[in-house]
Parts: structure tokens; C-alpha cells; sequence
């Protein structure tokens, strides 16, 4: 019995004897009081990272936030726990569905290498994935055996993403990072303290590429495969600069955007710009928060050297989200402080653009409904 398939054993063998009691996906908590905060009832969190001890939690955070489904870009690699955390999602009546992880094994023998992830993506699809996510580590963690980097537009990855188009699954890519990650490490930078916090985001010298080259690789990528559809993360990765990322939109149809974690970085752009974009793209932008869950610690868009965050505070950050898009509020307190010592002014959007960013968008280009009847 190969390694792979020993830990699906044991990690299936400790969700049997743990029995976690996830909520009925058909009960409405009794402390629901989303709608006190939104004028939607329900929405889908389009970006969410759930470890398999925390899917009982989840649901319990998404009854009180008014949050009907969400997506776990952290579903794994079939063989090792892609299996297991289809299971958990099954547990809570597919609220939480999974996106399939690469497996970078073998980067070196790119024939292996392709074969083994497009059988994955297959297996994948087939267990009911619903959407492939590609990590940052692609463009700046990824080696060869000689110590380069793999570009996100290496060539070796073209054949992964046409068999994501023809299996008609989205790819959520995350490139890059905010750009004051690519800048000097000093008590200049506008993000210090969160760089303090977690000091291997810092890609400023060595061997790094410049946040412009990498945007550059991604870019490269959606034009090269129109038959797929990219979600790029966190504002299409680039939230500093919405101008640029409208034109992303408008040369790519097959380009898709999120939201998650980057409410606190367009946000301090002009409200009134920020409104239109929305408008603009009404039909491209998924709603999604980053936010990270696990059984005993909490990831709410970013982390640094506060407390650890509860349920209460996880169900605030969800409202600042609707606050944010609902209201009119000026120089309103972001959702996650550690990522600007700034506010943000709120820029109240329309229902009918609301459901489109709630929950429509993300219906039509992951292929799920918010009810859970498809």
C-alpha cells in the first residue's frame, strides 16, 4: 500500500472516530442576524481555506454570517486528502465544496509531471471538484532541480491548463502579492507590521522576480488559453491598481476576478471609482474573503499579533465586507487591520449588483447554486 493511500486511510479512519457534528445544511441557526447587517439574505464565500478539523466550524460561522455556500480553495491532491475533504463536504450536505490543489512533485520531468496532474484533474472532477486553485508558490517558491523558479507561464504547465478548460473547471490563480511585499523590509513600508508578522512574504532582492514581471507571466497565461476561465484572486492580484485590472477585463473574457483580502487596498481608492468599476464589471467579480478555518485558530484575510480571532470577530469581518458594499459609511474601519493603518470609504451598490457579486457570478462560473440544488 503506497504512502499516499495510507494517509487517506488513516485521516478517513480519525473523521469516522471523531464523528464532528456538522450542523444540517437545511437548519437555519438561531442566532442568524446576517440580515440585520445586509440586504441579501445569502451569499457565496467564492474563496475560503477550511482544514479538515474545521468544517463543523465552518458552517457554524457561515449560519451566523449569511453565508449559504463556500468555496475551499484548499481541497488538496487526490490520493493524499483530496478524498477526505470530499467527504467532509458531503458531511454538510456540499455547503463546502472543494477546488483540487497541483501536486509539484516531479517538476523535473515534465512528461510525468503533466500526466500525473491532468489524471488528478480528471480524478478531481470526477469526485466533484469544482475549480482548480494555483498558490503563489507558482512564480515564486516552485524550483527546479537546478534552483530556478518556475514561471506561471512556463510552458510545461500549457497542457494542466487546457485540460482545466476542456473538464470545464475554473482556475483560481494567485500571483504575485501586494505590492508593498516586493519593496524594502523597513518601518517605511506601509505593510511593516504584517511583514514583521510573517517576514517570508517579504520577496523584496534575491532572486525574486519584480511584481511587474510576474503579473507579466500571468497575464501571458489567460491570453495563451481562452478556452479557460481564470479567476484571479484578491482583485486579479493587483488590487493597488484598479485601472489596470479593468483592462485585464476587457481584453480577457475568459478572466474572472475576487475580491478576498483586498477590500482594505481598493477600498482607500475614491468610493465613487470604485462604485463604477463595480458596476462596470458587474459580471466578473466573485465575492470572497480569505478567510482560513480550522478547529482551533481563525484566519480572517491576514493575521498578525493580535488575540486569536473567535467566532463573534469572524462574523464582524464578514460584516464589514456588507457594510463596506452596502452602505455609504466614510471613513469606516477595514476588516483586517494589520494590512494599512487606513480607512476606507463604503460604496453602496445596488441589489440587483449586489446579488451578481453575492452569489450569481459566482453560480455561473464555478458551476454551483446557492441553494445546493444543482
Amino acid at each position: 500500500m503506497n504512502k499516499s493511500l495510507i494517509m487517506v486511510c488513516i485521516l478517513t479512519a480519525f473523521i469516522s472516530c471523531s464523528k464532528p457534528s456538522i450542523p444540517s445544511a437545511n437548519k437555519r441557526s438561531s442566532s442568524y442576524e446576517a440580515n440585520r447587517y445586509s440586504r441579501i439574505e445569502y451569499r457565496i464565500d467564492a474563496h475560503a481555506h477550511i482544514g479538515y478539523d474545521g468544517f463543523d466550524r465552518a458552517i457554524r460561522i457561515m449560519d451566523l454570517a449569511g453565508i449559504r455556500r463556500l468555496v475551499n480553495l484548499s481541497g488538496g491532491i487526490p490520493g493524499y486528502d483530496f478524498e477526505v475533504m470530499q467527504t467532509l463536504s458531503k458531511m454538510t450536505n456540499n455547503r463546502i465544496v472543494n477546488f483540487v490543489n497541483i501536486n509539484w512533485h516531479y517538476v523535473d520531468y515534465p512528461d510525468a509531471f503533466q500526466k500525473m496532474n491532468i489524471r488528478n484533474l480528471n480524478r478531481a472532477k470526477a469526485m466533484g471538484a469544482k475549480g482548480l486553485k494555483i498558490f503563489k508558490s507558482l512564480g515564486l517558491g516552485i524550483r527546479y532541480g537546478d534552483g530556478r523558479l518556475m514561471r506561471i507561464d512556463d510552458e510545461v504547465l500549457d497542457p494542466i491548463w487546457r485540460e482545466c478548460g476542456k473538464l470545464g473547471l475554473p482556475v483560481s490563480i494567485h500571483s504575485a502579492d501586494p505590492v508593498a511585499f516586493f519593496k524594502p523590509f523597513t518601518p517605511d513600508n506601509e505593510r511593516y507590521m504584517e511583514l514583521l508578522a510573517h517576514p517570508s512574504w517579504s520577496f523584496y532582492g534575491g532572486d525574486y522576480p519584480t511584481f511587474e514581471d510576474l503579473i507579466s507571466q500571468l497575464e501571458n497565461v489567460i491570453k495563451k488559453h481562452p478556452e479557460t476561465t481564470f479567476i484571479g484572486v484578491h482583485f486579479g492580484n493587483y488590487a493597488e491598481n484598479p485601472d489596470y485590472v479593468g483592462e485585464m477585463l476587457d481584453r480577457y473574457p475568459n478572466y474572472y476576478i475576487d475580491i478576498a483580502a483586498r477590500v482594505p487596498e481598493f477600498g482607500r481608492h475614491n468610493a465613487k471609482k470604485m462604485h463604477d468599476f463595480f458596476i462596470k464589471y458587474q459580471d466578473r467579480i466573485l465575492f470572497g474573503t480569505d478567510i482560513g478555518i480550522h478547529s482551533d485558530s481563525l484566519w480572517l484575510g491576514s493575521k498578525g499579533f493580535e488575540e486569536e480571532p473567535t467566532d463573534e470577530d469572524a462574523v464582524e469581518f464578514y460584516r464589514k465586507h456588507y457594510k463596506y458594499f452596502e452602505t455609504s459609511a466614510v471613513q469606516m474601519e477595514h476588516m483586517t487591520p494589520i494590512q494599512g493603518n487606513w480607512k476606507i470609504d463604503a460604496i453602496d451598490l445596488p441589489d440587483d449588483i449586489l446579488e451578481k457579486l453575492y452569489y450569481k457570478n459566482a453560480e455561473k462560473v464555478i458551476g454551483i447554486t446557492l441553494m445546493g440544488n444543482e
